[in-house]
């Protein structure tokens, strides 16, 4: 595999849009040297490719693009593992409980739509019986 790569081929390889990996760019997510006539090439590392990778995992999980970058940066810093991991591990406790709440909050919904579908088939069913 090879140690650098175009925004072309981390778009190909992850199925983005070159616009969302410039804007992780922004983000500071990435950091690809530039090169080429005022610097307009970008070429990313196996370490931006890894913090990408991150990202979208991090995505996928719910989490924020700050709360993804602020981990991602943790695990490129040279500090104490304990530490970065007891961060996530505190980003991934509040990120659960948030989706146990929205879950709680979905159920409820899902079981009034029920008893609203019970009670219209019930009064379908009447209106049917009289009218038949």
């Amino acid at each position: 595999m090879a140690s650098t790569y175009t925004i072309s081929d981390l778009a190909k390889e992850f199925d983005l849009t070159t616009r969302a990996i410039r804007f992780y760019e922004d983000m500071g997510l990435l950091q690809p040297e530039r090169n080429g006539p005022a610097g307009r090439s970008r070429v990313y590392s196996a370490r931006d490719r890894t913090r990408l990778r991150l990202t979208l995992r991090a995505k996928r999980l719910g989490l924020s693009l700050s709360e993804a970058k602020e981990i991602i940066d943790l695990y490129d810093s040279p500090r104490d593992t304990g530490v970065q991991l007891q961060k996530f591990l505190d980003v991934l406790v509040v990120h659960r409980r948030q989706l146990e709440d929205q879950m709680a909050d979905l159920q409820a919904n899902l079981e009034e739509v029920r008893e609203h579908e019970k009670e219209a088939r019930a009064l379908l069913l009447k209106t049917e019986m009289k009218n038949g």
